[in-house]
Order: C-alpha cells, then sequence, then structure tokens
C-alpha cells in the first residue's frame, strides 16, 4: 500500500507540478514581472533620490548589508519556480493519495478529477475569499497574521467538506457549514489603512482571478492523474 500511494502522489505531483509551471509561465508570472517593476520605483523613491542621469545614491546598508536572495530571472527563474512546483505538488498529491488509501479511493480518472475539486475548494478558493492572492508591492497585513488565517480557513473548508460528504448524523452536515463558514466569520487579517499605490487596480484583480484559474487547473491535472494511476494499480493488483 505504501508504494502505491507513494508512486501515486510522485507522478501526480511530477505532472501537475510542471504543468503549473508552463501555465504560470504565460499568465501569472508576466503579471509579477511587471508589477516588480513598479515596486522597484516605489523602492526608489522611499530609499534614494534619483539623480538627474538615472543614477540612484548608495546607500551605507549597500556596502555592508547583504541582499536576500532571488534568483534571476530567465531559466534561473523558471527552474526554480518549476522545482517549488512540483515539491509542493508531489506534497499535496501525498494528502490527496493518502485520503484515497483510507475512503477507497477513485475508480478512474474522472473521479479523480472530482477529488481535485474538492482539493482546490479546500486550498485554494476558500482561502481566496479572504485573501485573494497579492501581486509583489500591495498593501496587506502581517505575513504571521496572514499565514495562519489561511491554515484556518483551509482547515475549516477541509473539515467542513468532510462532515457533509462523509456525515452519518444528521448534525454533522450543520456542523460542516459552520466550519466552513467559522473563518470568514471572523474576518481575514487586513491592513488598517490601504495606501494607493502605483500598482493598477485592474492588475491586481486580473492577477487574483488568474491565480485561481491556474490552481484550478493545478488541482484538476493532479486529481486526473492521481486517479487514472490509482485505478490502474488498482486493476493491476486484481488482475494478478
Amino acid at each position: 500500500m505504501f508504494r502505491r500511494v507513494f508512486l501515486t502522489a510522485i507522478l501526480a505531483g511530477l505532472l501537475s507540478g510542471a504543468v503549473l509551471s508552463v501555465v504560470q509561465e504565460f499568465t501569472t508570472t508576466p503579471l509579477i514581472l511587471f508589477a516588480e517593476q513598479f515596486e522597484d520605483q516605489v523602492s526608489i523613491a522611499k530609499d534614494g533620490v534619483q539623480l538627474a542621469h538615472g543614477q540612484v545614491p548608495v546607500h551605507p546598508h549597500d556596502e555592508t548589508g547583504r541582499a536576500a536572495w532571488a534568483p534571476e530571472d530567465g531559466i534561473e527563474r523558471m527552474s526554480f519556480t518549476a522545482l517549488t512546483n512540483i515539491i509542493f505538488g508531489v506534497g499535496f498529491a501525498l494528502l490527496l493519495v493518502g485520503l484515497f488509501a483510507l475512503h477507497g479511493g477513485p475508480k478512474s480518472g474522472r473521479e479523480g478529477t472530482v477529488w481535485g475539486v474538492v482539493g482546490f475548494t479546500v486550498f485554494a478558493l476558500a482561502p481566496a475569499l479572504g485573501l485573494p492572492a497579492e501581486l509583489p508591492g500591495s498593501t496587506a497585513a502581517a505575513l504571521e497574521a496572514r499565514q495562519v488565517w489561511w491554515f484556518f480557513a483551509a482547515g475549516g473548508a477541509g473539515v467542513g467538506v468532510a462532515l457533509m460528504v462523509f456525515a452519518r448524523n444528521w448534525w454533522m452536515p450543520v456542523v460542516g457549514i459552520v466550519a466552513l463558514a467559522l473563518p470568514h466569520l471572523v474576518g481575514a487579517p487586513h491592513p488598517e489603512a490601504y495606501v494607493s499605490g502605483p500598482l493598477p487596480a485592474e492588475l491586481a484583480g486580473q492577477f487574483a482571478a488568474s491565480s485561481l484559474v491556474v490552481q484550478a487547473i493545478f488541482w484538476a491535472v493532479m486529481g486526473w492523474t492521481a486517479g487514472k494511476v490509482w485505478s490502474r494499480m488498482d486493476d493491476a493488483t486484481e488482475t494478478a
């Protein structure tokens, strides 16, 4: 069983992570690169005075401090993004396939896609209702607070969906609905005041919508692949 779970998760994670990387390259990545140009302009305006010839004075911390590492644009950035996506893909696929093992698993790629849609709802759609994807330079609450709320929203959605789908008593769906709604009734953390920045609002809206679509593709591919591999291995086991 362990070999079956591990192999299915590896294949599903590799394929979904690779597809995610390709789709991002033509959808969300160009938006991020474009937004980073605005972020750099804001940093220059805050940290230095631009000279007539476009030169920026050097600050003391530039000589002694070390900037945080970031992959260079181009092949290095694409490779780093793809590796990260595949790692996350395998991690989420292990969780998904682990649930297969507990509940019998899908009988086809189509049924696996349904499981993928549930994963999208829990880990992408529910958190995005309170904390949509944000571009670099956007005004946001403290990172720690957003991370805590993300886990709160994803956990509530996971518990809620599980209670509604696998309910054995009449009260379980009711508790599930409460679990789904509770994080959003509490409310996601947001900054006390929004500062108008250089990023166009249309760009931020496009990025939030594109991110959701990209994640939907990611989870659909993962669910279909995991369901297909799982069912094939199930057939092979029965034949043997």
